[in-house]
């Protein structure tokens, strides 16, 4: 998928940016969208021009949730919403270093898991419902101070959906999940830094220049593989006992000292120049 329409794609110095791109609706979600964003992020993730994968969103707004007022055409129809049908574009990374997640992460947003890059969320503005929740599937998330969060559901009669009830209290523990989710209260992003819900909250002014800063580093300055196969180790772990993930990660260290990377690292580090990693 090449031709969106709403959202915007550009790839330079082996960062992909996705930009969610109705700055007019404070880019509310669509069924359209979410098939753009899943074909965008999909493609970014096979691509070898591509090591990191940014989303945003156009204008003053992230995601400001589902479209609950604008008129949407036959493919928005029954998707804008809370609906529980997954987007039907088909997304696989089948080349993918590390352990196999297999179905573990099913559901609208469990390809962000399985994509080898790194995703990360630059929260520029409001950011609620299901926009929140997929900005909680990024691997990293950096927020404007002032930007406005709520999970809202519970102000809509809705539950806790499409995966949120299992990652919330992972980020920023059940007392504070709990308080989110039951009171749909709104918070800044400087609240969301103290929770730890995201990494890092800053002035608007400098966060898309320190999330380049962020994703620079990880397109150029650290190994694809490596980054790929601890996303996987961290997101498999979950399920797994402790001796499990080690034994993971004594067959995953041992492949490691075979490979290009790994030499290349060394090298690179002895002779003081910046390495010249591998694609994926």
């Amino acid at each position: 998928m090449s031709n969106y329409e709403q959202i915007a794609v550009q790839t330079r110095d082996r960062v992909t940016t996705i930009t969610l791109n109705r700055p007019d609706r404070l880019n509310a979600w669509t069924g359209r969208m979410a098939d753009e964003l899943r074909g965008a992020v999909g493609h970014a993730g096979t691509d070898p021009d591509s090591r990191c994968i940014v989303i945003t969103g156009a204008g003053r707004g992230f995601c400001a949730g589902a479209d609950m007022e604008g008129r949407q055409g036959p493919a928005d129809q029954g998707k804008a919403g809370s609906g529980a049908t997954p987007p039907p574009t088909d997304v696989s990374f089948p080349n993918a270093p590390g352990p196999d997640l297999g179905d573990t992460y099913p559901g609208r947003f469990g390809y962000f898991y399985h994509c080898p890059k790194p995703i990360i969320a630059a929260i520029n503005g409001p950011c609620a419902g299901i926009g929140l929740i997929m900005a909680l599937y990024a691997d990293l998330r950096f927020a404007d101070e002032a930007a406005k969060f709520t999970t809202a559901f519970a102000a809509r009669g809705l539950i806790a959906e499409h995966g949120i009830a299992w990652l919330l209290p992972r980020l920023v523990g059940e007392a504070h999940a709990l308080d989110l989710l039951f009171s749909s209260r709104k918070f800044t992003g400087a609240e969301a830094q103290a929770m730890g819900l995201v990494n890092k909250a800053m002035s608007g002014d400098t966060l898309m220049d320190h999330v380049g800063a962020v994703a620079g580093t990880l397109a150029n300055d650290v190994s694809p593989r490596a980054v790929a196969i601890m996303k996987r180790q961290v997101r498999a772990s979950y399920s797994q006992s402790f001796a499990q993930s080690l034994a993971i990660a004594d067959e995953e260290m041992s492949r490691s000292f075979s490979t290009f990377d790994f030499k290349e690292g060394v090298q690179s580090f002895v002779e003081r120049r910046p390495p010249a990693f591998r694609d994926l």
